[in-house]
């Protein structure tokens, strides 16, 4: 039995995890990944996401990546490796990042002991973390670990994210969920991005999430208003419990007093950031 609770790494999770996303959001990752001479947005997403997996095409991002259409990502990979190599993009990356937090957060919090603890802590929950099955966790779990503190939260932040993003695959698709289903029935939620938001950045068109609004009415999930039913509420619940249970290693591993620890460092970090403006109007919501 665990001695942590039930919902204890999900609440880590929801604390570290928005500090890897900030770099996405950043007009830092947008000019560093210019400056190599990728400058259109989604080619600068994709190729800054998928590096660590090589000069990999289309369909290993569709796989790993799940939500995005196909086609969106078929437009920017593999061309974008022509413009600039996988290490070139992932050094990129660095420097946006560094340039972000210390933007968002300040230069005496990048370096400061609280940070380095975050990282420590963080670092030691991946130890537990498992590699088969896990491609994006595991394309990143081999690069090195930087040695300034900031820089070691936000790769392990990355190394848990994507441990945990490879098991809720799993689970999506044993619940029978595709692609823009999993994202209109987590719309519902409440908790989701906004429509507007998916329609504009994975490549989907309106026709295309109201016939998934469809298909999760036709298996009760979804009612005539678009909102969850007892049932899709249920179903939603279990993902998440789902999810948890295949990404429970890492936190038992660092412990119930790490977790804590850690959950508490990076909501501060997180509201900082937030605060600072690390992400944009409008991303979530069911509008």
């Amino acid at each position: 039995m665990s001695s942590l609770h039930p919902r204890a790494g999900r609440r880590c999770h929801n604390a570290v995890n928005p500090l890897h996303s900030t770099v996405y959001f950043s007009p830092d990752y947008a000019r560093e990944l210019a400056l190599i001479g990728v400058e259109d947005g989604g080619a600068a997403y994709f190729a800054g996401r998928a590096a660590a997996l090589g000069a990999v095409g289309p369909g290993t991002v569709t796989a790993s990546f799940y939500n995005f259409s196909h086609e969106l990502i078929a437009r920017h990979l593999p061309a974008v490796w022509d413009t600039a190599s996988p290490a070139e993009v992932l050094d990129a990356r660095s420097r946006a990042v560094d340039a972000t937090l210390r933007r968002l957060l300040g230069d005496d919090t990048a370096s400061s002991p609280e940070m380095a603890e975050a990282a420590r802590l963080a670092l030691r929950a991946t130890e537990a973390c498992t590699r088969h099955a896990r491609p994006l966790y595991a394309a990143h779990a081999d690069l090195p670990v930087p040695e300034e503190p900031h820089l070691a939260l936000w790769h392990a932040a990355t190394l848990l994210r994507e441990h945990r993003g490879d098991g809720h695959l799993a689970a999506l698709l044993s619940a029978g969920l595709d692609p823009l289903e999993a994202l209109v029935s987590h719309t519902a939620t409440g908790k989701g991005m906004s429509p507007r938001w998916i329609l504009a950045s994975r490549g989907w068109r309106r026709s295309d999430w109201e016939a998934a609004s469809d298909r999760l009415r036709e298996r009760g999930l979804l009612d005539g208003d678009g909102e969850l039913t007892e049932a899709g509420t249920a179903l939603r619940a279990e993902l998440e419990e789902h999810t948890d249970r295949l990404d429970l290693a890492p936190y038992e591993h660092l412990g119930a007093d790490g977790v804590a620890r850690l959950t508490e460092l990076g909501r501060g970090f997180l509201l900082a950031a937030a605060a600072a403006g690390a992400f944009p109007d409008g991303l979530t919501g069911k509008d």
